[in-house]
């Protein structure tokens, strides 16, 4: 079929890309990774990774998605640090695109993970994995006794704030409105919670922090009136934000079904999407979880769904 045609395409290359890649390699189906934009995915922005097992004394993040790599390569995989662009999935071989360059795979893994939304300013670009961060679960450890703030209003700030007081000695809810989005329970529950106050009709306009022999860290925000624009200053230890993650799935609209919040839609139990040897594993499929550890699990299952597909098929 030529040079660029493969048994399987992996696109994208976080813990769950990658675990689908060694799966797949050690099955002699001679994987290739498309890593993309972000090489490592979203553990690549986190410094320190406490909760992944194996690792007794944690990890680096870029450190753990390395090693996650070399082991794939080992059995045979291949990267490519390109950018796919384009895909059509309504034809065999599906053809993927990277800008004009054109690849065929008799199936496809999709592992491309969410992003966090942030907030856009230079100073959380500059702090972030230094105090700033999008996951309270993976970090919430590093700030014991420590303040923190968490801006957003939804069901995950709430749920981060009432997370994060069994580290944090304060938890400040940063928000830009009177009225909060998230459900009435978990408003109830960070009401109660003697940890966690309230910043609201506020947003952040600017992250704080300090670098001294070469290590930086968050000391605080500028926080930024809705109502009439005046700033004031507060100190923190942390900023947390949780105002939600948006998957990675512009590529598959019109191709792919989705949920209304974007994220791919697979077939329960497995990594099966609408169309037969397309397969999604990671933060792409799931809105609820978004844990390496997770992650990981899907790219396996989806490595064995797709080498199961290819052998009925007898493409293997």
């Amino acid at each position: 079929m030529g040079e660029n045609h493969h048994k399987i395409i992996i696109i994208g290359s976080g813990p769950a890309g990658l675990t689908a890649a060694l799966y797949t390699a050690r099955s002699e189906l001679k994987p290739v990774i498309f890593e993309g934009i972000q090489p490592g995915g979203q553990l690549t922005i986190t410094t320190e990774v406490e909760n992944y097992p194996g690792f007794e004394h944690g990890i680096q993040g870029p450190e753990l998605m390395d090693i996650m790599r070399k082991q794939a390569h080992r059995f045979g995989a291949k990267s490519f640090y390109k950018e796919i662009t384009e895909v059509d999935f309504s034809k065999r071989p599906f053809v993927v695109k990277s800008n004009n360059e054109i690849y065929t795979a008799d199936s496809v893994i999709i592992s491309t993970g969410a992003s966090a939304k942030l907030l856009g300013i230079e100073s959380e670009k500059k702090y972030m994995g230094y105090g700033v961060s999008a996951c309270a679960t993976c970090d919430g450890f590093f700030f014991k006794n420590l303040k923190v703030l968490v801006v957003g209003g939804g069901d995950t700030a709430m749920e981060e704030a009432n997370y994060l007081t069994k580290f944090a000695s304060e938890v400040t809810i940063v928000h830009r409105r009177e009225g909060f989005r998230a459900s009435k329970i978990m408003i109830d529950r960070a009401m109660k919670n003697p940890k966690i106050k309230f910043e609201l009709n506020y947003v952040i306009d600017e992250v704080l922090g300090k670098e001294e022999d070469g290590k930086k860290y968050v000391t605080g925000a500028v926080l930024k009136n809705t109502a009439d624009g005046s700033v004031k200053t507060v100190e923190a230890d942390g900023i947390f934000m949780a105002i939600g993650h948006k998957p990675n799935t512009e590529l598959f609209i019109g191709q792919l079904e989705l949920f209304d919040n974007g994220y791919l839609k697979v077939k329960s139990g497995s990594t099966r999407t609408n169309i037969e040897g397309v397969f999604a594993a990671g933060d792409v499929a799931d809105s609820v979880y978004r844990q390496a550890v997770t992650a990981a699990g899907t790219g396996c299952m989806a490595a064995l769904d797709a080498q199961r597909w290819l052998e009925e098929n007898e493409l293997a």
